[in-house]
């Protein structure tokens, strides 16, 4: 496409908005396409195919030792492009599925080989279950488990690390991503609007051409990863090709001359991308679906495969078109809707054991960034922006997940926009604020540029699209360190050792000596998980490179390295905190009835929390409602989470990764705060064993007393541009944003916490017998989705710890 097309000025985008708003659908919500289609999506139950493991293990078997890494990850993916079943489904316009139709994920036994018993667990169980047929258990065991057996990512982690990781592993410390998966939540920028795998073919040879064997010891690995990305290229074209082939068969034994042609468009599309770079809505739509499924095919276990600001690259095909005439906004909105439905057809592939506890969800975490800034710094919001809000509203499916960006540059009609679709209550889209995570990029190194043409991948957390492998290593059970610290390192849930010894707490005489053992226990564990994490990356680099995903990467070509072995311009490694909230609850609680107001002595709360406050309610119900907690705009509360916040950055931020660059640190909890609370006994703060941890940085359950504006004005103490995100969860009664100048009001909230520094903030729009309601009659509520973490989900297809953890947060009625 024309680069000044591609290029078009944001003074044009702008004000085409306002001019094309007025051209909404004279449909009624979803056509007819788009209804029958969703309804094949939400109505068919995932199921796991193995023919991706059949193919992949036959070709290991064959080809293992022949060739260099990076060439035999290539080949495989290529093996499995060729082979695999493809579909095209009735009245699909967007292609192509990971498995042999929707909803149906394959498994990654590179990276862990699932058990015969795994296989029927999934099968069987109530919740995120994935039918498999006896026949295909008994194939897979037959087949696959006996040669993966000693040779998978998992096992070559858990057969290194050290006993103390172990120890804090088996006892909830932390977990790791990267036991079942491959790492990194990655985001892709503008350039495959700009180039076809053809082009970026001749980039990849004009830098093996280039390459110095007489200087340079690195010239060989170089040469064996680049010769791997072309062979990637080649492979996605491949399986673009087949489905045009395909499409050409289906369309000579149509009877419908309408979906003939339609068949035919599609096969020319698939012909024209990825090879080439889109010259239509359509094709680049396609382009980037056809890039997602490559790489979650490629490698990816599950983890967020992402466009990055989807509507700013779609943008210029869509004003292009419109004014050429060759595109209504109709037929924008059908051609997004199906790409919406795609990314529906696609569950996480299964996950099991602590993993599957930590993270207990079919979301992929396809997140589509939405509205923000440009790379010049401009508002990025434009009709395409708007025609996404509807959609989100029309379809209100599980994935793709969505976020509006706010900055100071972007339009109120489109905040307010935003939030017309937040107050439906399916907890998207989630909001972000451009203004303080470009801030938090440039602070890691980021150029400015591309700090701007950044976002959020999965969840909350960021990273410059395209040009950035931010890997997320697992999540750090924070109050479980202070649980470790009260009982001088060990584990009072397991009764084995799980941390260092730090002194009996007893024995403190002042809450400095208290937080100076936390704070090196904190320590140790945090140094514990980084040397794993270092030695996990190196085990990816060397045995799981990512040829496709390298070639889509800034520098990845030109520096002849993999994405996972530096490639990317930028290299950032993360470890999410969890449970701010609880553990600042819990200082906040030794420090004044123990240590100041002397109320209760140590011994007397430790017994207290070793039994589960049982025979202590008054106790705890004073600790309950005489206690400064986090939330609520105490300036006592508040400093504790302030210092904690601080020695978390101290102890992660800056720390060395493998690949020249630092960890970082993002307050992100997903689910795993509700399996933090499950391998936990009571804590300091009066809450009960097992019950969930707080969330990201929400505050603790019911402990918010003072409204959502106390609540932002404790976060926004928190320097949140050191930090690569902050998750807040806020729940307010549908009855409180039913007329205009109510949604004027949660637009102000939004406003005002993202001025004062806020990176993130999400609603929950449902009230408690609501919740209730759905407990009680699932079967009336099937289509019932709440804001659990960085994702939406189904009510009804959380266990029932996660439930109660959405309706123990505090409900707001006022603002």
């Amino acid at each position: 496409m024309d680069s000044a097309i591609l290029n078009k000025t944001p003074e044009r985008a702008a004000g085409s908005a306002s001019n094309y708003s007025s051209k909404k659908s004279g449909l009624p919500g979803m056509n007819e396409r788009i209804q029958k289609l969703r309804k094949l999506s939400v109505e068919t139950e995932p199921s796991l195919d193995i023919e991706r493991a059949l193919i992949e293990t036959a070709f290991y078997k064959e080809n293992y030792g022949k060739y260099s890494i990076p060439v035999l990850r290539a080949l495989n993916f290529m093996e499995i492009c060729q082979k695999k079943t493809i579909y095209i489904g009735e009245g699909e316009l967007i292609v192509g599925e990971r498995g042999p139709k929707p909803k149906c994920v394959p498994t990654f036994p590179e990276l862990t080989c699932h058990s015969v018993e795994d296989l029927n667990v999934l099968n069987t169980r109530e919740l995120q279950r994935y039918t498999i047929s006896q026949e295909d258990i008994d194939t897979y065991e037959r087949e696959v488990i006996p040669y993966w057996e000693g040779r998978t990512m998992r096992e070559r982690i858990f057969s290194h690390v050290p006993k103390e990781w172990q120890a804090a592993y088996e006892a909830g410390l932390f977990t790791e991503f990267m036991e079942q998966r491959a790492p990194g939540h990655t985001a892709l920028d503008g350039k495959i609007y700009q180039k076809g795998l053809l082009d970026f073919k001749k980039d990849i040879q004009a830098h093996i051409d280039r390459l110095d064997f007489m200087n340079d010891p690195e010239a060989t690995d170089k040469l064996e990863e680049l010769k791997a990305m072309a062979i990637s290229c080649d492979a996605a074209i491949v399986f673009s090709e087949r489905h045009a082939d395909l499409a050409e068969e289906l369309a000579e034994k149509e009877t419908s001359p309408k979906r003939a042609a339609e068949l035919r468009k599609i096969a020319e599309v698939c012909r024209w991308v990825p090879a080439h770079a889109p010259r239509t809505f359509h094709e680049a739509i396609q382009m980037y679906w056809w890039m997602h499924l490559g790489t979650i095919t490629e490698l990816n276990g599950w983890d967020a495969m992402n466009p990055g600001h989807f509507d700013q690259h779609l943008e210029p095909f869509y004003y292009k078109q419109l004014d050429e005439g060759t595109l209504s906004r109709d037929e924008a909105k059908e051609l997004l809707c199906c790409f919406w439905i795609k990314v529906n057809n696609q569950p996480a592939p299964p996950k099991v054991g602590i993993t599957a506890k930590e993270s207990g969800t079919y979301n992929d975490f396809t997140n589509l960034n939405i509205g923000g800034v440009r790379r010049d710094g401009s508002d990025g919001t434009s009709e395409v922006s708007y025609i996404m809000l509807e959609i989100i509203e029309d379809l209100h499916i599980l994935q793709p997940g969505s976020a509006i960006h706010i900055s100071s540059r972007t339009p109120e009609r489109f905040l307010k926009a935003g939030c017309k679709v937040i107050r439906q209550g399916h907890g998207y889209p989630s909001v972000f604020n451009p203004d303080t995570y470009i801030m938090e990029l440039v602070r890691q190194g980021k150029s400015l540029d591309d700090a701007r043409e950044g976002g959020c991948s999965g969840c909350i957390e960021v990273g410059a699209f395209g040009k950035e492998a931010y890997i997320l290593t697992g999540y750090l059970n924070v109050p479980k360190v202070l649980e470790v610290t009260l009982n001088n390192g060990i584990d009072p849930v397991t009764g084995k050792v799980a941390g260092i010894a730090t002194g009996d707490p007893r024995d403190f005489k002042s809450y400095d000596e208290l937080y100076e053992a936390f704070l090196k226990q904190l320590n140790f564990i945090v140094d514990q998980k980084i040397r794993v994490s270092n030695y996990i990356d190196r085990m990816f680099a060397k045995y799981a490179p990512a040829p496709l995903l390298s070639v889509l990467m800034d520098d990845c070509i030109k520096k002849g390295r993999d994405y996972y072995d530096a490639g990317p311009r930028y290299n950032t490694n993360y470890i999410q905190c969890t449970g701010l909230g609880t553990v600042t609850d819990s200082l906040s609680t030794l420090k004044k009835h123990v240590f100041e107001a002397k109320t209760f002595s140590m011994d007397t709360i430790l017994d207290a929390v070793a039994c589960n406050f049982e025979g202590e309610e008054i106790l705890r119900q004073t600790i309950l409602n005489n206690t400064p907690f986090f939330g609520n705009d105490s300036e006592y509360a508040d400093t504790i989470a302030v210092q904690i916040y601080d020695d978390l950055l101290a102890a992660i931020d800056g720390k060395p990764n493998t690949k020249g660059e630092t960890f970082h640190l993002n307050m992100l909890s997903t689910t795993c705060h509700v399996y933090f609370g499950k391998v936990m006994g009571a804590t300091p703060n009066g809450r009960l064993a097992g019950k969930s941890i707080s969330d990201g940085t929400s505050p603790s359950h019911g402990c918010d007393t003072h409204g959502p504006s106390a609540v932002i004005r404790s976060l926004t103490k928190l320097d949140q541009t050191k930090s690569g995100g902050t998750l807040l969860n806020q729940r307010f009664l549908p009855s409180l944003l039913k007329r205009d100048e109510d949604i004027a009001k949660l637009a102000k909230l939004i406003r005002t916490y993202f001025a004062m520094g806020g990176h993130h903030i999400q609603f929950n729009i449902v009230d408690t017998a609501t919740l209730l309601a759905a407990q009680a009659c699932p079967e009336d509520y099937k289509d019932l989705l709440v804001r659990m973490a960085g994702y939406s989900d189904y009510f009804n297809d959380m266990n029932a710890d996660l439930q109660q953890e959405v309706i123990d947060r505090t409900e707001n009625e006022s603002f």
